[in-house]
């Protein structure tokens, strides 16, 4: 338990910035299962539409604290290579 004021403030706050985080955190997990669903269903052209809603969500968690930026170029790129591997697969 918390001995100082500042220590109880901290706490109530960390609390209130777990559900926000997590929020977020969930929010792009779905952009993200939104362009697999359409990689699954070998639908290229959904998939890459999905992906350019994705990624300014992915950087947006970026610039809140949510995602390291290195993660968050990872996913855009083997998103990116997946949908690009499905395209020339597909011609």
């Amino acid at each position: 338990m918390a001995n100082h004021k500042s220590a109880e403030k901290r706490i109530r706050r960390n609390t209130r910035r777990a559900v926000i985080n997590g929020t977020r955190t969930g929010r792009v997990r779905t952009f993200i299962k939104k362009v697999m669903l359409a990689l699954d269903a070998g639908d290229a052209n959904a998939a890459q539409s999905a992906l350019q809603a994705a990624q300014p969500e992915i950087q947006r968690s970026v610039a809140k604290g949510i995602m390291h930026k290195n993660t968050a170029a990872r996913k855009v790129s083997r998103l990116s290579a997946s949908i690009k591997r499905l395209k020339s697969d597909a011609a």
